[in-house]
């Protein structure tokens, strides 16, 4: 006879099925049109479930951007390595970050953030506050590269901004502005390779 699951077992079920939920709801339907009844609906639980998770629906789609965010995040694999050529170390942090922007929930929510911070300038400055620290696995990269006397820079959240934007360039502000497809491998291939060159050249 089965046995009932535990209850964090349960409520880690739940959380994810929220989470599930409102992924679909902000993407068919903007962050204004998505409501709490809606995400409860489709979760298949009570609307007070939702709220004893997620505070509000602000909170909610933050956690999404940040569970998605987390994915771009430099791991221990990706740490800065002393006894390794720079430009390879680089290119695979770049190539992650091409991944997620690959990733066609993050553009959708990306949208999503984008017209709702239009909408509302108060959530916008949260999303940036709340989320800005999520650079944060190329920035700590550069930052050890140049403790370590490899790259010339005394600003590492600026040189990471531009990293990024060279990036972001091609491989983000297209596809979200102009509904351009995602990059191929070859194309992948092709901005991260020269992005990373140009940036070396400058802070090498």
């Amino acid at each position: 006879m089965d046995r009932d699951p535990p209850l964090a077992r349960l409520t880690d079920r739940k959380h994810a099925a929220i989470l599930e939920a409102a992924v679909a709801e902000f993407r068919a339907a903007g962050f204004e049109a998505t409501s709490m009844d809606r995400i409860a609906s489709r979760a298949g639980v009570s609307k007070r479930t939702v709220y004893n998770h997620f505070p509000g629906k602000d909170a909610l789609f933050l956690r999404i951007l940040e569970s998605m965010l987390e994915r771009g995040v430099c791991g221990p694999d990706l740490a800065y390595r002393a006894d390794r050529p720079l430009r390879p170390q680089l290119l695979e942090l770049v190539r992650q970050k091409l991944r997620l922007l690959h990733d066609p929930e993050f553009v959708d929510l990306a949208r999503v953030a984008i017209a709702a911070g239009i909408h509302s300038p108060a959530l916008a400055r949260d999303l940036l506050s709340r989320l800005g620290d999520r650079e944060e696995g190329v920035s700590v990269w550069i930052r050890a590269a140049a403790a370590d006397g490899r790259l010339r820079t005394d600003d590492p959240a600026f040189a990471s901004m531009q990293l990024q934007g060279l990036v972001k360039s091609f491989a983000l502000w297209p596809q979200l502005s102009m509904g351009q497809p995602p990059l191929s491998a070859a194309q992948q291939t092709r901005v991260a390779e020269s992005a990373v060159d140009m940036f070396l050249a400058y802070y090498g």
